[in-house]
């Protein structure tokens, strides 16, 4: 447990008031390192698999949704075969996000694709590209939770 108590207080002139906090050591506390802590505090998520995912029951759906990531241009055609195929590819293309000519080039041919298979492209987040096949649009108005 760790508890803040107020070092001091800086009155200025106008009457504002601010307390400066310090966290309270304990003994047990300075017993164990910093990085020791850390590497107990997380886990990696991506090294964990359990025992309901994976690649059951895909074989049975009609459309599945895939999630790619494009590092360069050349990334593009496994992609695109995806949606050829029928499916709906959801793209991160954080990596080629600042480089224009490769951006133009991409949505080019993300246009094209679509239109070949009479699908749908557009942007749904940061850097995140949605491609879907035929008979799937994508609402380009944001759902809002009802406050």
């Amino acid at each position: 447990m760790k508890v803040l108590y107020a070092v001091r207080m800086i009155t200025s002139a106008e009457g504002c008031t601010m307390t400066i906090l310090k966290k309270k050591s304990y003994p047990g506390d300075s017993a164990l390192p910093r990085e020791g802590m850390a590497a107990e505090q997380y886990i990696d998520l991506t090294d964990m698999v359990f025992e309901d995912e994976g690649l059951a029951g895909l074989e049975n759906a009609k459309t599945v949704v895939k999630v790619g990531e494009m590092f360069r241009y050349e990334d593009l055609s496994p992609l695109t075969n995806e949606v050829y195929n029928g499916n709906i590819v959801v793209l991160d293309y954080t990596s080629i996000a600042n480089d224009d000519l490769t951006m133009k080039r991409v949505t080019a041919e993300l246009k094209n694709v679509a239109r070949d298979v009479d699908g749908d492209v557009a942007g749904v987040g940061k850097n995140l590209l949605m491609l879907t096949p035929r008979g799937v649009k994508i609402d380009r108005n944001k759902l809002r939770g009802g406050f």
